[in-house]
């Protein structure tokens, strides 16, 4: 059996994924355990339906790896678990397309992992594009998190809150136990997989790693964050193709993760809050935009809060 299966759902963002894969071939591994004395690897990338030449550059240039092409966008969680479903190693890598990896990255991830048994999920030291920080540890959400996260409130949020919710108040280079790590690099033993199996695809997209690791947990495993393991991370470079709908996206993940985890009434207020809160957006914006106040702006912000209204923010149960 192979050390590690990298598994890397991409859609049109085919030069970042150009340097993800550059940097993986730095790393310190050996793809299809060509040389025993590095941890064998295999890359399987899957292409959603990709209009930018991704799935030819991957041919051409990358021809060890495994792709994947598929005939129409299927979402990232869906994406996912086909290449989830494909792998062979006893540890498994969830990269985004947009990551560098830094060479010692992967190999001081996969010796914690061998060290710690009970550990089974782990994430790296995540950094900006600019080499600044980017946090990615988190403890698990309250309804408050989720009433003021990524909202008009979010300004307006208890004192405390966003830095207990980020773990702002542990070191960026220490190894910690945590409740989740982002999805953006995000590696899990086999059993965890055998355990609770593959990602909730209810989740097209957001969400799907915080619900992961809650899963992962309930069946016992601890989830780590490794200061000592660097990747960087150019951030939501599918997501910006199509603002609107991840903003959508966002929020009824969110909603699912709620529904899921604290039950029907939890959902049905923060849900009600929500369309709440959108109205009101689109109200002043509106109000804003009639009285000429940088108009083509506020056209563009009514059009996104009213398709977010119009799409009820309906969660799966």
């Amino acid at each position: 059996m192979l050390d590690l299966s990298i598994v890397i759902v991409s859609w049109n963002v085919r030069d970042l994924l150009d340097a993800c894969l550059a940097s993986l071939q730095r790393a310190q591994f050996s793809l299809c355990g060509l040389d025993d004395r590095l941890p064998s690897a295999e890359i399987i990338v899957i292409d959603s339906d990709s209009s930018d030449g991704s799935a030819d550059m991957v041919r051409e240039t990358y021809p060890a790896v495994q792709l994947l092409p598929q005939a129409q966008n299927l979402g990232f969680s869906r994406c996912n678990n086909i290449g989830l479903a494909r792998t062979s190693g006893r540890f498994i890598l969830l990269l985004n397309p947009d990551t560098e990896v830094q060479p010692e990255a992967i190999g001081t991830l996969l010796d914690y992992l061998n060290a710690n048994p009970d550990a089974g999920i782990i994430g790296p030291h995540t950094l900006n594009s600019d080499g600044s920080h980017q946090s990615t540890r988190r403890r698990f959400p309250t309804i408050w998190t989720g009433i003021f996260e990524s909202t008009w409130l979010a300004g307006f949020a208890p004192a405390g809150m966003e830095p207990a919710y980020r773990m702002l108040d542990t070191d960026d280079c220490a190894v910690l136990d945590v409740d989740w790590v982002q999805g953006s690099a995000l590696m899990l033993r086999r059993e965890v997989y055998r355990t609770i199996g593959g990602l909730d695809e209810a989740y097209i997209m957001y969400s799907e790693e915080l619900d992961y690791c809650r899963r992962a947990k309930q069946a016992g495993w601890r989830v780590v964050y490794h200061g000592g393991a660097f990747i960087t991370h150019h951030g939501g470079q599918s997501s910006q193709q199509d603002a609107d709908h991840s903003q959508i996206h966002f929020h009824t993940s969110k909603l699912r993760y709620f529904r899921k985890h604290h039950g029907e009434t939890a959902y049905t207020l923060l849900r009600t809050l929500l369309l709440a809160q959108f109205g009101w957006q689109l109200a002043l914006e509106s109000l804003k935009g009639a009285l000429g106040h940088k108009r083509d702006l506020r056209t563009q912000r009514v059009r996104r809060y009213w398709k977010v209204l119009r799409s009820g923010l309906k969660a799966k149960p």
